[in-house]
């Protein structure tokens, strides 16, 4: 599995996962470049996403939600504010209404996706810093992280596929 490491800071206020992919940097860039193969691992296997808007670019703002087993939906945003392809991209992450607009009553976290290359491949360090060690926690209690893993790790098998 991809995921060689979770971890949770939270005088910091982060969550950090690290993860190493059998993939040149040039190809995971494009995963998460392209919305088309993005949701195909975005959401966890049972949650998959759906992109409305997507493009890796600074000033952009992403919109996509994920569709439950049971047919509900749970919408994102992502407002990009930096890119160096293909070593790095940073952006709010937020929930969203069902009308993908911002839910302000949930928390927005800063991410810092960096992505360098090994011998084998790739190795992901993914950066979520909190306002506050309530939002950390409470989106903890939400499931990200397990959500997070489960996503995460169906990446190699559609990089290898595609």
């Amino acid at each position: 599995m991809p995921v060689t490491d979770i971890t949770k800071d939270v005088d910091a206020r982060t969550l950090t996962i690290t993860a190493d992919f059998a993939a040149p940097v040039e190809r995971v860039w494009a995963l998460y470049e392209d919305p088309r193969q993005l949701e195909q691992v975005w959401g966890p296997p049972d949650y998959p996403a759906t992109f409305v808007d997507h493009e890796l670019r600074p000033g952009t703002r992403s919109t996509y939600y994920m569709t439950g087993p049971e047919g509900e939906k749970f919408a994102g945003f992502w407002d990009i504010t930096g890119v160096e392809a293909p070593h790095r991209f940073t952006f709010e992450d937020g929930f969203a209404h069902e009308d993908l607009t911002p839910n302000t009553d949930l928390p927005v976290s800063s991410n810092d996706f960096t992505f360098e290359r090994t011998d084998g491949g790739t190795r992901a360090v993914f950066t979520s810093t909190y306002a506050s060690a309530e939002a950390l926690q409470q989106v903890l209690d939400m499931g990200v992280e397990e959500g997070s893993r489960a996503a995460i790790d169906q990446i190699d098998a559609f990089l290898a596929a595609a």
